[in-house]
């Protein structure tokens, strides 16, 4: 594991109404809960805390359309895997094979060890049209101009875009393929606030199933999805009853217990996007890419 620092970093946040009249501990404490108040003292004592470009102290009350800022320190990243494999690349898209432990983009403790920046790196223009979680691999679409961009968000709008995961999932299901339309919203989580979630008011979503291998107590499946919600593969697969073999989060249901302090990118669990179909900003014509399985998703029949 490497030991360098990276840069560190300014957090910005432009305030909206909800923050009228909270004093600056109070808000920083309760929506960025991965530091505790005294942390957060420390952080504003020491200046790494301002609104509009000046320092403030700790009970200072705070105005919708200010700007609060926050200055971390250089720290050494969490190790994760460096490297990523070309899949397409054309004037108008990248398409890269992102491996397993590495994030897509900054958060979570992570800055310069994610996908983001090792693409951009080597293509500049790259921008993500999508993005996948820090232990799901597989296919990721950068496009590289503006109007690639516009073209594919109508198509991805508009369900021209078709995306399949191979998963390990617990259990034996009944069916040998079934669709689940579970809505997705959020739940408490004691870190973060809120985390994505079944929930009867939240977003439609939808994802169809198809087995293609049954072990002794655990399943190969296929997923397809119409919908890209925050995590929906995981949630959908638990909330069916048979969740991803591994994943602490979400356990049958779909709703991650209020209590628990396991955040979305820790466990050990297989997930990997390994087909994507989308239709060329410039013939118009489909595009299929394919990534191989990872070891323990392939089929252990022969």
């Amino acid at each position: 594991m490497s030991t360098e620092l990276n840069q560190g970093y300014c957090y910005k946040e432009r305030l909206t109404l909800p923050a009228k009249g909270v004093p600056v501990l109070s808000y920083l404490a309760d929506r960025y809960r991965h530091s505790s108040e005294n942390e957060w003292l420390n952080q504003i004592e020491n200046g790494r805390v301002q609104i509009d470009g000046r320092t403030v102290n700790s009970s200072r009350l705070l105005l919708p359309g200010e700007t609060l800022s926050w200055h971390r320190p250089p720290w050494v990243e969490p190790s994760a895997p460096t490297s990523f494999a070309i899949l397409h690349y054309d004037n108008n898209v990248l398409v890269v094979a992102k491996p397993r432990g590495l994030p897509a983009m900054p958060g979570g403790g992570f800055l310069q060890r994610t996908l983001l920046k090792r693409v951009l790196s080597f293509e500049p223009r790259a921008s993500p049209l999508h993005r996948l979680g820090r232990e799901t691999s597989g296919i990721t679409l950068f496009t590289l101009n503006r109007k690639c961009r516009r073209f594919l968000t109508k198509a991805w709008q508009e369900g021209h875009v078709e995306r399949k995961y191979i998963a390990l999932v617990r259990g034996l299901p009944k069916s040998k393929k079934f669709s689940v339309t579970a809505s997705i919203g959020t739940a408490p989580h004691p870190l973060l606030g809120s985390i994505a979630a079944i929930d009867p008011l939240g977003k439609n979503a939808k994802s169809v199933v198809s087995i293609i291998e049954q072990r002794t107590s655990v399943t190969l499946v296929e997923v397809q999805i119409d919908t890209g919600r925050t995590h929906q593969i995981r949630i959908h697969l638990a909330a069916s009853g048979h969740p991803l073999v591994g994943d602490p989060l979400y356990p049958i249901g779909g709703i991650p217990d209020p209590k628990t302090l396991v955040l979305p990118g820790q466990g050990g669990f297989f997930l990997h996007a390994y087909s994507l179909r989308f239709p060329c900003p410039t013939t118009k014509r489909d595009i299929s890419i394919l990534c191989h399985l990872p070891p323990q998703l392939r089929r252990q029949a022969t």
